[in-house]
């Protein structure tokens, strides 16, 4: 059961990757690729109707991490308590800056919360990828399965000192920045007009070789710092079906781009962050939270996980909770089918 618990919450936060991760990336490239504030409500409107629906796979994850494996959620949330309380205003930030520009018809507050939306968008993308950063390289544990790290020390990614910001974890939230700003590139050339259309296409085009070269840095650097991830692909060669499906979805996304396959191509980019996500999963298990100090003290699926019975329970409880999460997303998504508007409210 601690397995399937697993798998579950990993689907649950590839989930959340992949649909608010175009939200992210559209902010990201924000001021890139608007001129006018018609074009600026045209990205908005774009993604305004279904942020909010997309936040939900978070909510749904965090709950499922604390059903299923309350001592990995107990320790993560005091080692990381000052980088969680940074995503939590960044993601308070972004939603006041996306609903707060049209409040007030003036000059002066629209450029700010256009300013806000775009600088909590890029800051998240980069605090989400050194999260996962800090989960495969491991933490500090101590005896009972607890840690501190500050924010940063001076980046190495071992020893005692270690933070949470290294060249290891940096490195990794820049990819997933180039990530997520190229997947919310192709997300607004599939559901804009041109010239927005043309610049988020040209956006894609750019940020694609940037991201070939991170991704293969970053798999380097993987292996390098997390020797379970290697060993574990040598035990169980299937699980190279995932780096498989990752590099497949992003020579798709370039493909189809280049041929004005705009749904293909964003489909292709959904594709490698599902592959490259599941890929950290599988390369991780049975580790939930390694320990960088003692290999020993590391938290995994067995002894991180909540009572058994209590667990086998609550997966017949989660079954139609997720039936109504996943039948609201789609029922959001039908209801903005078609490329947007700027004529009419809102945003």
């Amino acid at each position: 059961m601690a397995t399937v618990w697993f798998w579950l919450v990993a689907a649950l936060l590839t989930m959340y990757v992949v649909l608010d991760g175009f939200d992210l990336g559209a902010g990201a490239i924000y001021p890139m690729v608007t001129r006018t504030d018609g074009e600026r409500r045209a990205v908005l409107k774009s993604i305004g109707p279904v942020w909010d629906a997309n936040e939900v796979w978070l909510l749904t994850a965090g709950g499922s991490l604390v059903l299923a494996f309350p001592k990995l959620y107990a320790s993560s949330f005091s080692g990381f308590y000052l980088p969680l309380m940074a995503v939590l205003w960044l993601l308070i930030l972004r939603a006041i800056g996306l609903e707060f520009r049209n409040h007030l018809q003036d000059r002066v507050w629209r450029p700010f919360w256009d300013a806000v939306f775009f600088g909590a968008s890029l800051l998240l993308a980069v605090f989400l990828g050194a999260a996962l950063g800090n989960v495969v390289r491991g933490v500090p544990l101590d005896a009972n399965g607890y840690f501190f790290s500050p924010l940063w020390t001076n980046f190495t990614t071992q020893g005692a000192r270690m933070g949470i910001l290294d060249w290891f974890t940096v490195t990794v939230g820049v990819t997933s920045l180039l990530a997520l700003a190229h997947h919310g590139a192709l997300w607004v050339a599939l559901k804009t007009h041109d010239p927005v259309r043309a610049r988020a296409t040209k956006a894609a085009a750019w940020i694609w070789p940037l991201l070939v070269l991170a991704v293969v840095v970053v798999t380097v650097f993987t292996f390098r710092i997390q020797p379970h991830v290697p060993e574990r692909l040598r035990e169980h060669p299937l699980g190279y079906v995932f780096p498989v499906i990752a590099v497949a979805g992003l020579l798709a996304s370039f493909w189809l781009r280049r041929r004005a396959k705009e749904l293909g191509a964003f489909l292709g980019s959904v594709a490698f962050l599902v592959g490259m996500l599941l890929s950290v999963s599988f390369g991780l298990y049975p580790l939930v939270l390694p320990a960088t100090n003692d290999p020993a003290a590391s938290l995994t699926v067995s002894n991180a996980m909540g009572p058994a019975h209590g667990m086998a329970v609550a997966f017949w409880w989660w079954i139609p909770g997720m039936i109504l999460v996943t039948a609201y997303t789609v029922f959001i998504y039908r209801g903005m089918r078609g490329k947007v508007s700027v004529e009419g409210e809102g945003y």
